[in-house]
């Protein structure tokens, strides 16, 4: 059986139009100054590893009375209401031409949070399995957390994969070191990856990078490290935000507001 692992946040789901949304609900529940969304954007663009850190700066900078705890643990679970799969991705998931292919997920966060948004949008419906590395306790990139993902969807030989992802650091750097072929997405037509670690294929989208990858490629293929060129079509526009019932917000209280 061939192996295809996917990332979940901004790869499968559309993570970062859930954030802005998360982060324009907290402005206005909380009368927030001006500059809160604006900053919270920056903040989580410019954010690397671990969800904690983020709200550790986010408290700090908002100064609310609740500790990190209970602002990281409601931004999750509120966070997954309003994701959305990229449009095309379950349709291209369900394709006929998976047979023969173990589909999984791989991602790093709280397992409450991951799995959520893997059930909200029928996810675990198409795929064979998943690794969150909260309940994992291991991490991407480093190898075993691929290793355990290609086990729970019956793959034990990780030649006969592909790690799917947006992160050159965590999917195919992480990927890579697991034995896997990696496809990268970049939406960025501005964007190239480093010399190292470099994708063996790049798509504007994961739609596309489905359709390529269960269309023909097989996965013994040479590793080519090429820039696949595809008409510039974007699949990864958002979907529509499904608002549901909110969740109570915590109280903000003592931080930044629009009157001081």
């Amino acid at each position: 059986m061939r192996l295809a692992l996917f990332d979940l946040d901004d790869t499968l789901i559309d993570h970062e139009t859930a954030y802005a949304a998360w982060a324009e609900e907290s402005a206005n529940d909380h009368g927030l100054s001006g500059e809160a969304v604006p900053w919270l954007l920056d903040a989580k663009a410019s954010h690397f590893g671990s969800k904690e850190g983020l709200f550790l700066r986010i408290r700090e900078y908002f100064q609310p009375a609740e500790p990190v705890e209970k602002l990281w643990d409601h931004y999750r679970l509120r966070v997954a209401e309003l994701c959305n799969c990229w449009p095309g991705v379950l349709q291209a998931l369900e394709s006929p031409d998976r047979d023969g292919w173990g589909l999984g997920i791989v991602t790093n966060g709280k397992a409450d949070g991951q799995l959520a948004k893997i059930r909200r949008n029928r996810l675990d419906l198409v795929v064979r399995g998943w690794c969150i590395s909260g309940d994992a306790g291991i991490r991407k990139p480093g190898p075993r957390i691929f290793q355990q993902a290609a086990e729970r969807c019956g793959v034990r030989d990780l030649r006969l994969g592909w790690m799917i992802g947006d992160s050159l650091d965590l999917d195919v750097g992480g990927g890579r070191s697991a034995g896997l072929q990696t496809i990268w997405i970049n939406s960025s037509p501005h964007t190239s990856p480093a010399a190292e670690p470099a994708p063996d294929l790049t798509f504007p989208s994961t739609v596309l990078a489905i359709k390529h990858l269960l269309g023909g490629i097989t996965a013994g293929s040479t590793r080519r490290r090429e820039n696949v060129t595809v008409p510039a079509t974007r699949d990864r526009t958002p979907g529509p935000v499904q608002s549901r019932t909110r969740r109570p917000w915590p109280e903000w209280s003592g931080c930044r507001t629009a009157s001081g």
